[in-house]
């Protein structure tokens, strides 16, 4: 096992990294502090899981709270939905969540946690490349609301992040591909080593080859540890991470969180963020080129979907929550492995930008 310590004083925790960690059950009781625990899935991951992380906690007094699949399922009825199962088994200040899934689940179960009795701990076991190198670490917590994704959240750290490659194995393919994006944007915004390496790597990672990915994974999750315990609550440094985002976000929000995964949006949001960076000088053609060919060979989207205008799409981005007094925040690239957080942009090129992927125009 590999362990990634997230570095944040007294909330400081460990991203533990290996195989078959689901029938570890001293690993799982080393940061579980109470016998009440409520393991919180979905109907995808059930299935799957759910038997063999309760084998796990065996002895300790566990129930369960199984939700739908889908994006369009993170919201605060949702997180009712948990709390609700809470209250009617009489869970107290010193019980535990479980988040045994992807984002989604990640994410509701930590913004309950956050909220029930005004925060209780919980567990992140992600099952998804995504959860695993991104939303399951670092504590952002939210849900989405109509006009606009993740707007409604906290800052919660989990107790531990422990990440079990192997179910990896049995995650849809274009689920997996989607978490690429994630995989990517480590190297963009801070690790331009990182990046040289999946592009040399990469067919490996998309075969699952166990020692590639599991470097993958872990690397990603060393990079987002130190940005993390740099800047915990999103002030400064940390909204590097968020490359691609406002696009990607935007996208999600426009289609109304239905057809395509985070991680899909995410990769257009990252190939438009490189194209402004490219129209605004501050990155070559041809270090766009070579991201547009690493999310290509992972198999990720790099044009708008055509149901979504230039408009409708710049509408939505007005409302990020990244905006500083109605002023658009974009996280933007100088280099390979070099991202900036900015305001200081021409809007006619950010237009430009737009307009290029929502038709079939070359990426400038």
């Amino acid at each position: 096992m590999r362990k990634v310590i997230v570095e944040l004083g007294e909330r400081s925790y460990p991203i533990c990294i290996g195989d078959n960690l689901l029938a570890d059950s001293a690993l799982f009781r080393s940061h579980i502090p109470a016998k009440q625990v409520m393991i919180v899935t979905n109907q995808t991951v059930a299935p799957l899981y759910l038997d063999r992380l309760m084998a796990c906690l065996d002895g300790l007094s566990v129930d369960t709270c199984i939700l739908p699949d889908g994006e369009k399922y993170k919201t605060l009825d949702t997180v009712n939905t948990i709390v609700t199962r809470l209250l009617e088994k009489r869970y107290g200040r010193s019980s535990t969540l479980v988040a045994l899934g992807g984002g989604v689940v990640g994410d509701v179960t930590g913004f309950t946690a956050a909220c029930y009795q005004r925060g209780i701990g919980y567990l992140q076991v992600p099952t998804t490349v995504l959860a695993q190198v991104d939303s399951a670490v670092g504590g952002k917590t939210a849900v989405n609301h109509a006009l606009g994704k993740n707007m409604i959240g906290a800052f919660h750290q989990p107790l531990a992040v422990i990440a079990d490659v192997s179910v990896l194995s049995t995650l849809d393919p274009r689920e997996f591909r989607a978490g690429l994006a994630e995989v990517i944007k480590y190297g963009l915004i801070r690790d331009g080593a990182f990046f040289d390496w999946l592009e040399q790597n990469l067919d490996g990672v998309l075969k699952g080859e166990h020692e590639t990915l599991v470097y993958a994974i872990e690397r990603s999750c060393r990079n987002k540890a130190d940005v993390v315990a740099m800047d915990e609550k999103e002030s400064g440094p940390r909204a590097i991470l968020n490359l691609g985002h406002t696009f990607g976000h935007a996208i999600e929000t426009g289609l109304g969180y239905q057809d395509w995964l985070h991680g899909e949006a995410v990769a257009v949001g990252i190939l438009m963020a490189a194209d402004l960076s490219c129209r605004l000088g501050w990155i070559s053609r041809e270090d766009v080129e070579r991201i547009s060919r690493l999310l290509a060979r992972a198999h990720l989207p790099s044009r708008l979907p055509g149901a979504l205008s230039p408009g409708r799409l710049l509408e939505i981005m007005a409302v990020d929550k990244k905006a500083r007094d109605g002023v658009m925040v974009l996280v933007l690239l100088e280099g390979i492995g070099n991202a900036v957080v900015t305001d200081r942009y021409d809007r006619e090129k950010l237009e430009a930008t737009i307009k290029a992927f929502s038709t079939l125009q070359e990426i400038a």
